[in-house]
């Protein structure tokens, strides 16, 4: 049975207790946009690693053995918190580590190749543990019926925190450029920025957001991590719909964090951009995505989340193909634009349904699944693109072409999804002896 806070709606907290939990994603996505898009993963390649043939393999080795962890861990940490019916214990302790590890980067300099891999190992992993914990508040905080727009509300926020951090960091870079400072001198203060807009924004999830489950009966109960891994995956089966989308997910997720990654390097490489201009570019992406996710909120708790969803992956394949034909920086700009609000509509509108699809009081070990189809994504999707770009001697285009494969396989592994029928099967399931052995 789950609780009740004083004051609220039934099935629906306070609107400043949903905002408080949306400022999470305005605090964690400062991390992404300058850590691992805009402006560290630059300086680390080009300074820390010096610019040798084996830079981008090393950071790209960083963030798949740190994505790797958070993909094997996601669903223990889930476990664990439904166990005992709380998951701010252990969300604070996925923030401590990402700030405390992104703080850390302030003190690499040119040559401390190690030291950086470290920090980006702890950070990363711990960012991607309290995606998945934040997230699994959600279903906790609203009813189905506005999951889509509340997970909308959480991810446009978090685009605006991702621009705010920008453009505090940019402001910075700048005044060190204007007094004659080399990159090793003002990008690592770019770090301390983040970690403390990362620290102060998250407070209010943990002064404001209250836990809502109770914890799960003593027999169900499980003391080996191993143990809670393959219990979640053993319960998922039993939820064919919400494992089926899953896989969807995890297919059409390789194509998102593929064109996150390596958006900036394709501007750069097959389109000519300064790195002014594509600066400009992830700005403006940010603003696209930060609207796309608040529109397609509203649409999806009309239409429903697999639509919604099916939706945007048939923009994101016009998207690839927009960019694919373009000479010019013209079409390269609304192709930008429409990735943008793909981005952000396909990301929120996922999230809710994973919600929506998990039984009640076990969102924990399902949103660390959702996290192994997210982080299996980023190690795959990036990945793939290298080697086909390897292969083809260099050709961006042709690798960005066949990235827009995973949009076309993804959305044909939506058909096999009935998200009426998931819904009865998670109800049905929390009650079942399955879910109280």
């Amino acid at each position: 049975m789950t609780r009740q806070v004083a004051g609220e709606a039934e099935g629906e907290a306070p609107a400043a207790e949903l905002t408080a939990w949306a400022f999470y994603d305005f605090a964690n996505s400062g991390y992404t946009t300058v850590v691992i898009t805009a402006i560290f993963n630059a300086y680390f390649v080009g300074v820390v690693a010096g610019g040798g043939p084996s830079a981008p393999l090393l950071w790209t080795t960083a963030l798949a053995v740190s994505n790797a962890l958070a993909l094997g861990l996601g669903p223990w940490v889930g476990r664990s918190a439904d166990e005992h019916g709380r998951l701010k214990p252990w969300l604070g302790v996925a923030t401590a580590a990402c700030v405390a590890g992104t703080a850390g980067l302030a003190a690499v300099g040119p040559g401390d190749v190690l030291l950086a891999m470290a920090l980006i190992l702890v950070s990363n992993t711990a960012f991607g543990l309290g995606e998945n914990l934040i997230a699994a508040f959600l279903p906790r905080l609203v009813p189905a019926a506005r999951l889509g727009r509340a997970s909308a509300f959480g991810w446009t926020i978090g685009y605006v925190g991702g621009l705010v951090t920008l453009l505090l960091c940019l402001a910075w870079v700048r005044w060190g450029q204007s007094q004659g400072m080399a990159s090793s001198e003002f990008i690592p203060g770019t770090m301390l920025i983040v970690a403390g807009v990362f620290a102060l924004a998250a407070l209010p999830t943990f002064l404001r957001v209250h836990e809502r489950a109770d914890p799960l009966a003593k027999g169900r109960r499980q003391t080996g991590g191993w143990q809670r891994l393959r219990r979640a995956w053993d319960e998922v089966r039993q939820l064919p719909d919400l494992g089926r989308f899953l896989v969807a997910l995890a297919v059409y997720y390789c194509g998102i964090q593929t064109v996150v990654a390596l958006a900036a390097v394709y501007a750069q490489q097959a389109m000519g951009f300064s790195e002014d201009a594509t600066i400009t570019l992830i700005l403006v992406v940010n603003v696209a995505a930060a609207a796309g996710a608040w529109l397609l909120g509203r649409i999806h708790d009309r239409i429903g989340g697999i639509r919604t969803v099916a939706l945007t992956l048939i923009a994101w394949m016009v998207a690839i193909l927009l960019a694919y034909w373009a000479q010019g920086p013209g079409l390269f700009w609304v192709a930008a634009f429409l990735v943008g609000a793909c981005i952000g509509a396909s990301q929120s509108s996922g999230r809710a349904v994973v919600a929506m699809l998990s039984p009640a009081g076990h969102e924990g070990a399902f949103f660390g699944l959702w996290g192994v189809a997210v982080k299996l994504a980023a190690v795959v999707g990036p990945m793939t693109f290298g080697a086909l770009s390897y292969l083809s001697d260099g050709d961006y285009r042709l690798a960005l072409l066949a990235t827009g494969g995973f949009f076309l396989v993804g959305l044909l592994l939506l058909r096999g999804v009935d998200e009426e029928r998931g819904r009865q099967a998670a109800s049905r399931w929390r009650s079942s002896p399955a879910a109280t052995a």
